[in-house]
């Protein structure tokens, strides 16, 4: 079976992450929405996004296709029925496709479909942007489970402190010398050729994916994500850093999501709570105004290439764009567009060409190369949120 992943209508609720990628590539848990998907189906996938996304994520559709709704977070049952879809079937929850059949060409009308109404209660979906903090520890869970079943960890290190060790899975390659690792309360998962260096202390659920890196000293509470080749210190709670982004120093990060290419200055703080304890509110690209979260913490969402200078200081529901660049003294705005430059005293616009010019070195000193795609995107993003720039 063809299988392939499409965004669904969630997409403008996923920005500043979904400007830079389609839904399925948006990192929870240990794994991407997509990655999910391919595990458990035991297929590659291809996707339907954004036209300007198309060329770097192709759709590749074949006589007989199943299409799922890339939101939703896969579970054993929902997976089973995905599989034994037939043609004119499709899958809904609350009146949201979650999966359907189709033939090539197929002009899809449900009210022609047989619609099986998904009943069990292990839905998990990412529909907004604080999702993929305030769902990633049990999203971290189910990662969990899906990659260690049947497979035996490497042994944690004899001067390493470990709580529930049956709790804990170390792939090979894992340096962690004198650290704390307690899974009392979620599972730990350290990926490959990772490294939490000595001093640290962290608790689960956690996952530290490939070649990512624990700072000594670092305290990290629950429901964390260290993406790939990720730089972490200072403290973290119930944060996820998508991948290739560091936060190398002290500093707070608490209750955010960073994309990709990110880097956050030494001593970078965020506010995650409102000094009056009210609902935290984000700004919303597709109504342009701040919306109700429902959350009391909520702290920064940070779009892929953006960076920051040492001692910035975020407001509590900062989302800061793709590939902005902010620095100096006092809290700059807690909406800050992509590509802009400066910081509370004003912000102007960052031109592409100086973008990519330190997008180019960034991703090469990971051995990754700015690709032609890739500038077309930020270009199309550059175009598209100058509605929001003041300079």
């Amino acid at each position: 079976m063809n299988y392939i992943l499409f965004d669904g209508s969630v997409r403008d609720q996923l920005l500043p992450f979904t400007f830079t990628r389609p839904v399925a590539d948006i990192r929870v848990g240990i794994l991407t929405l997509r990655e999910k998907w391919e595990q458990h189906l035991h297929s590659s996938t291809s996707t339907v996004t954004e036209d300007y996304l198309s060329d770097k994520w192709p759709m590749v559709e074949l006589e007989k296709n199943v299409l799922i709704n890339a939101s939703f977070i896969p579970s054993e049952n929902l997976v089973a029925l995905v599989k034994n879809l037939t043609e004119n079937q499709a899958i809904f929850y609350n009146e949201e496709p979650i999966a359907f059949f189709t033939i090539e060409d197929q002009e899809v009308d449900f009210d022609t479909f047989e619609i099986i109404e998904y009943t069990h209660h292990d839905v998990l979906r990412i529909e907004h942007t604080w999702d993929i903090f305030s769902k990633n520890h049990e999203a971290i869970k189910r990662d969990f489970d899906l990659i260690t079943g049947g497979r035996t960890s490497q042994p944690i290190p004899e001067m390493t402190v470990a709580f529930n060790k049956e709790n804990i899975f170390i792939e090979e390659g894992a340096k962690l010398p004198l650290c704390s690792l307690n899974a009392t309360e979620g599972p730990i998962y350290i990926g490959k050729d990772a490294e939490i260096m000595e001093g640290s202390m962290i608790r689960g659920p956690f996952a530290l994916c490939e070649g990512a890196t624990v700072k000594m000293n670092a305290k990290i509470y629950t429901g964390c994500t260290i993406g790939p080749h990720s730089k972490v210190g200072g403290e973290l709670n119930n944060s996820v850093l998508m991948g290739y982004s560091n936060k190398g120093h002290d500093g707070f990060l608490g209750n955010s999501v960073i994309g990709e290419w990110c880097n956050l200055g030494a001593d970078t703080n965020n506010s995650n709570l409102k000094n009056n304890y009210a609902e935290v509110r984000l700004w919303d690209y597709e109504t342009q105004g701040f919306a109700r979260t429902g959350l009391q913490f909520c702290g920064l969402m940070m779009g892929d290439h953006s960076k920051c200078g040492i001692n910035t200081m975020f407001n509590t529901g900062t989302v800061v764009g793709v590939s902005a660049n902010i620095f100096g003294s006092g809290f700059p705005r807690n909406f800050i567009p992509s590509f802009s430059w400066g910081g509370s005293a004003g912000m102007t616009t960052y031109k592409t060409d100086k973008a990519f010019e330190v997008a180019k070195i960034v991703m090469d000193r990971r051995g990754v190369t700015f690709t032609e795609d890739d500038a077309k995107i930020l270009e199309h993003v550059f175009e598209e949120t100058a509605q929001w720039r003041r300079g």
